[in-house]
């Protein structure tokens, strides 16, 4: 999988794509990630990317031939464009899954008051990571991008993935480790009992258990 990331501050994700299981991933090819600061596509004198919007108002708007010429410079047949934007779809596992199976992912990340509305026709998917707002798309395309990443072939053990939180649209279940007893507190006598049979039925139970318990709307879903 190819990713790439329009940003106008590349030094952020210097510890995202540098550690742990990125890093490896894209070490094996599995992946590879190159940012773009679109400023560098900027015709200005002064290399401005934004201005003040027409009508009036706070902030300053991203410009539109900044980004379009960037994304000029990289688009191929296989891309999928996306807007990181509070106005996008709420973020889940299964987009997660479906964006896994993408051979080209594009992520434009905003910052300042917003984006040129126009920008939006050369987007083809508008994504966003929750209510709320942040300074810019960067965070969100660091999200995005781990949860993508760790779900290509050869990544992450498939038994570990098989198992995680959201698979089966249930919480993941209660897991422990040494010793069995901490603080009073001890492990689970069926964890021990090494019937592989009555552990699974253990664990499905005690999974719709936490997610009755904490996350009610997803067993509605």
């Amino acid at each position: 999988m190819k990713i790439d990331i329009l940003t106008l501050f590349p030094n952020m994700f210097e510890g995202f794509l540098n550690e742990s299981i990125i890093k490896r991933a894209i070490e094996l090819g599995k992946v590879s990630v190159t940012l773009h600061n679109f400023r560098d596509f900027s015709l200005d004198a002064h290399s401005k990317v934004d201005d003040t919007p027409y009508g009036g108002g706070a902030g300053m708007v991203l410009m539109c031939q900044p980004i379009f010429d960037c994304l000029d410079s990289i688009k191929t047949p296989d891309s999928l464009v996306i807007m990181l934007t509070p106005e996008g779809e709420v973020f889940t596992q299964q987009k997660a899954t479906s964006l896994a199976l993408k051979k080209h992912l594009i992520f434009i990340c905003g910052h300042y008051e917003g984006f040129d509305e126009r920008i939006k026709s050369a987007c083809d998917m508008f994504i966003s990571i929750g209510d709320y707002v942040l300074t810019g798309g960067e965070l969100p395309s660091m999200v995005i991008s781990d949860a993508i990443i760790r779900l290509i072939p050869g990544v992450i053990d498939n038994e570990s993935l098989e198992t995680e939180s959201f698979t089966n649209n249930l919480l993941d279940y209660p897991t422990y480790t040494k010793p069995r007893v901490f603080r009073d507190m001890e492990v689970p006598s069926v964890l021990l009992s090494g019937n592989h049979e009555e552990i699974r039925k253990w664990r499905e139970a005690e999974q719709l258990k936490k997610t009755k318990e904490l996350r009610s709307d997803l067993l509605e879903d």
